[in-house]
C-alpha cells in the first residue's frame, strides 16, 4: 500500500516562497512509469494541476504557474518537494500530492494514491 504525507507551513506571507514536501512510503518514486504530482484546490474552485516529476527526474508544470514553480525530489528519502515562489493570496489552497503509476502492460490499470491534503494560506 502506497501512502503519502504532505508537510510544510500552513501560513506563508505574500511574495515569499511556499515549500511543501510529500513523503512516500510503500513504493519507490523512481519505479518505472511513476509520476508524482502536486494538485491544489482553492476555496470555491475545482482541482488545479500544479505539476509533476516523473520517475526519470524530469518535471513538467502547469503553464499558468510554470514561471513560479519548481518540483524536485530526494530519492534517498523517497520524497518530492514543491516550491512556489512569489505567492499571493490567490495561491491559498489545499495542496495535495499524488502518486500515479501508469499501467503500461496489457491488462494492468493505473494506480493513484493521494495524500490527505494540507491547507496553505497566503496572508500577511
Amino acid at each position: 500500500q502506497v501512502r503519502l504525507q504532505e508537510s510544510g507551513p500552513g501560513l506563508v506571507k505574500p511574495s515569499q516562497t511556499l515549500s511543501l514536501t510529500c513523503a512516500v512510503s510503500g513504493e519507490s518514486i523512481t519505479t518505472d512509469y511513476v509520476y508524482c504530482h502536486w494538485i491544489r484546490q482553492s476555496p470555491g474552485k475545482g482541482l488545479e494541476w500544479v505539476g509533476y516529476i516523473g520517475y526519470g527526474g524530469t518535471a513538467y508544470y502547469n503553464p499558468s504557474l510554470k514561471s513560479r514553480t519548481s518540483i524536485s525530489r530526494d530519492t534517498s528519502k523517497n520524497q518530492f518537494t514543491l516550491q512556489l515562489s512569489s505567492v499571493t493570496p490567490e495561491d491559498t489552497a489545499v495542496y495535495y500530492c499524488q502518486f500515479r503509476s501508469i499501467g503500461v502492460k496489457v491488462g494492468t490499470l493505473n494506480r493513484d494514491y493521494w495524500g490527505q491534503g494540507t491547507q496553505v494560506t497566503v496572508s500577511s
